[in-house]
This record gives C-alpha cells, structure tokens and sequence, in this order.
C-alpha cells in the first residue's frame, strides 16, 4: 500500500527511517544532560560522532528543522534538538507550516473545536 502525497508534508515512513536513523539517534541521545552539553560544547564534532551526513549537519548548524525533517528527521526525536535552544513541539509545528507560534496555537485551538 502507497501513501498518498500531501503536498508541502514530508512522511516519516520506512523509507525515510534509514535516512534518518544516525539524526534521530544523535537526537535521542539529548535525553542526557551530559550529552546535551557535550552538543553545544562541539556540534560539529558531536555531529560526525552520530554519523550524520553533509546535509543533516548544515540544517543543524542552521536550525532548519524543516531541512532536517526532509533529511529523515522525526518530529518527535527533533523535539529534543530543538529543546536545547528553548523551542518544543509548538515552535517545531509553527516552522512547518510558516506561521508564528502564536497564530499555530490559535490553529490548533480552533480545530479542537
């Protein structure tokens, strides 16, 4: 079974995991205080530590979680990046879909009903 397109969506599915595997592995590994330090002492160093590619390793030197999603990235082990520099899940959806974090809150309330 094929999954449709949705356009301006990249799935995370079983083709984009083994892409992603070595980012979402560094990210899961922010689970640990010293390895978040151990991050921001040295991103790049911690980067090709975990493995990751030329392409993940610019979008994370940019902060481009878009970039990073299209590179194999889940939401969900992203989040724990993106908590390093202050931002959660919300931040990350406002990024997805080019709205202030403010008018993505207003989106999600209203579709909640």
């Amino acid at each position: 079974m094929t999954m449709p397109d949705i356009f301006g969506t990249t799935l995370f599915d079983g083709r984009m995991a083994p892409r992603g595997y070595a980012l979402n592995r560094m990210c899961y590994s922010f689970n640990s205080a010293e390895n978040r330090a151990a991050f921001v002492q040295d991103e790049d160093g911690y980067c090709a530590r975990h493995g990751l590619n030329a392409e993940q390793r610019e979008a994370i030197r940019r902060r481009d979680v878009l970039a990073l999603i299209a590179a194999g990235g889940n939401v969900y082990y992203l989040a724990k990046f993106a908590g390093i520099f202050g931002l959660d899940v919300q931040d990350l959806g406002a990024q997805q879909t080019g709205l202030t974090k403010d008018e993505f809150k207003a989106r999600l309330l209203a579709a909640a009903g």
